[in-house]
C-alpha cells in the first residue's frame, strides 16, 4: 500500500511537470517579448535627446533664458548653446547608457533582475536621464571641451562598428540569395539585383562628375569621384577572381554603399559655386533644408539602433544555441552602442569641429566632414576587401604548410 501512494505521487509529480515547464516557457516569452519592445523605448529617448541637442544649438540662447544664471555657462549663455551646448546634451547622453552598459552587460537569463531594471522602470530611468542632462549644464566648459575631445575618438569606434555590421549584412544577404543548395532558384534574382547594384553605382558615379566635377579647377572632387571608380572595379575583379569566387551580388551591394559614402562627403564640403550645384541657404533654411536635416536624424538613429541589436556580428562564438531563458539579444553591447552614438551624434551636429560655430539647420557639413566620410569610405572598401581576401590567404598558408610534410612522410615511407 505504501509503495502504491508513492507510486501515486511520483506520478502526479510527472503529471504536473509539463504544466510547469509550459508556464515558464509562456513566462519567458512574455519576458522576451518585453525586453525586445524596450529597444524601441530607448530608440525613442535617443531621438529626443538628438532634438533637444539640435534646439539648445540652434535656439537654446534665446529660448532658454534660465541658462544665463548658471555660472558655467558664461556671459549670455553662450558656453551652453551652439557647439557647447550639443557636447553638453551629448555629454548627459552618454552618461545615462553608460550606466546602463554598466549594469546590464552581464545579463545573460531572462530571469535576471537586471534583466527587469533593461525592461521596466521607465519612471525611474526617466527621472535619472533628466538628471544626466542637466548636470553638464553646470560643469565648466574646460571638461566639456576634454569630453568634445574623447568624443571624436568614440565617435570613430561607432564609424568602425557600424561599418563591420553594415559588411557583415552584405554578406549575410549575398548567401541568402545565392545559397550553393539551390543556386538554379536564386542566381538568376541574384544576378538581377547585382546588375541593379552596379547600374546605380555607375549612374551615381556619372551623376557626382556632371554636379560636382564638372571643371577642371575642382581637382579634389575629381579626386574622390576617381579613386570611387577604381574601388568599384577592384572590389569586382577580386570579388570575380577565381581562388575568391563571392559572385557579383555582394561586390554590387557594396558598389554601391561605397558611392553613397562618395555623395555623402561630397554633399558635406561647405557649399560654393565653384563645384557645386548646391547653393548657400539663408540662416533659416528652405523647406529642404528641414526636410533633409529631419532625414538626416532619422538616418542617425536608425544606423545607431541597427548596429545596437546586431550583436551577433561581433560575437566570438557564433555557435552557442539559444535557449528560451536567454535574452533576446546582448544588452551591453546594445547600450554601449547607444553611449558611443551619443557622441557620434554630437560630432555631426558640430561637424567634428570643436571650435566652429554651426549653421541653423545644418548637420555635418565642412571639410572636417566631408574627410570623415571619405576615409570611412576608403576603410570600408578596405575592410571588404580584406575579408574576401584573408580566407584564400588563409588557405593558401596551411597548404604550403602541409606540402613538406607530406614530402616528408613520402621520403619516409620510401
Amino acid at each position: 500500500m505504501v509503495e502504491d501512494k508513492i507510486d501515486d505521487n511520483e506520478v502526479d509529480q510527472w503529471g504536473e511537470l509539463p504544466g510547469v515547464l509550459q508556464q515558464k516557457t509562456m513566462e519567458y516569452s512574455i519576458q522576451s517579448k518585453r525586453s525586445l519592445r524596450a529597444r524601441y523605448s530607448y530608440g525613442i529617448i535617443f531621438l529626443i535627446t538628438n532634438l533637444i541637442a539640435w534646439f539648445i544649438r540652434d535656439y537654446g540662447e534665446r529660448a532658454l533664458p534660465l541658462l544665463h544664471y548658471s555660472k558655467a555657462c558664461g556671459n549670455g549663455g553662450s558656453e551652453c548653446s551652439h557647439t557647447m551646448g550639443v557636447l553638453r546634451v551629448s555629454l548627459g547622453c552618454f552618461i545615462f547608457f553608460l550606466i546602463m552598459f554598466l549594469t546590464t552587460c552581464f545579463t545573460s537569463k531572462l530571469y535576471d533582475i537586471s534583466n527587469v531594471w533593461h525592461s521596466g522602470w521607465w519612471i525611474l530611468k526617466f527621472v535619472m536621464l533628466i538628471i544626466l542632462m542637466v548636470i553638464p549644464f553646470f560643469i565648466p566648459s574646460d571638461y566639456i571641451q576634454l569630453y568634445g575631445e574623447f568624443a571624436r575618438v568614440g565617435a570613430g569606434v561607432f564609424l568602425i562598428l557600424q561599418l563591420i555590421s553594415v559588411i557583415e549584412f552584405i554578406t549575410w544577404w549575398n548567401n541568402y540569395w545565392m545559397p550553393d543548395e539551390r543556386k538554379k532558384q536564386s542566381c538568376s534574382l541574384g544576378l538581377f539585383m547585382s546588375t541593379i547594384c552596379y547600374i546605380a553605382s555607375i549612374c551615381g558615379i556619372v551623376v557626382m562628375y556632371v554636379l560636382y566635377a564638372s571643371k577642371t579647377s575642382c581637382i579634389l572632387n575629381i579626386f574622390f569621384i576617381s579613386w570611387t571608380a577604381i574601388l568599384l572595379v577592384v572590389m569586382m575583379a577580386v570579388s570575380l577572381h577565381s581562388k575568391v569566387n563571392r559572385g557579383l551580388l555582394s561586390s554590387g551591394i557594396m558598389a554601391s554603399y561605397v558611392v553613397f559614402l562618395c555623395w555623402s562627403a561630397i554633399r558635406s564640403e561647405p557649399a560654393t559655386q565653384k563645384c557645386s550645384s548646391q547653393q548657400q541657404n539663408s540662416a533659416h533654411g528652405g523647406w529642404t533644408t528641414v526636410i533633409g536635416f529631419l532625414i538626416a536624424i532619422c538616418a542617425i538613429v536608425m544606423a545607431t539602433f541597427s548596429t545596437g541589436i546586431d550583436s551577433q556580428t561581433f560575437q566570438f562564438r557564433k555557435d552557442k544555441v539559444q535557449s528560451d531563458d536567454d535574452v533576446p539579444y546582448k544588452y551591453g553591447f546594445f547600450h554601449l552602442v547607444f553611449s558611443l552614438g551619443a557622441m557620434y551624434f554630437a560630432m555631426l551636429f558640430i561637424s567634428w569641429n570643436l571650435d566652429g560655430l554651426p549653421r541653423k539647420w545644418s548637420i555635418d557639413v565642412g571639410w572636417a566632414s566631408t574627410w570623415v566620410k571619405i576615409v570611412n569610405e576608403w576603410f570600408a572598401a578596405t575592410i571588404y576587401l580584406w575579408k574576401l581576401i584573408f580566407p584564400v590567404v588563409r588557405q593558401t598558408k596551411v597548404m604550403d604548410h602541409e606540402e613538406p610534410e607530406q614530402e616528408m612522410d613520402n621520403s619516409t615511407s620510401v
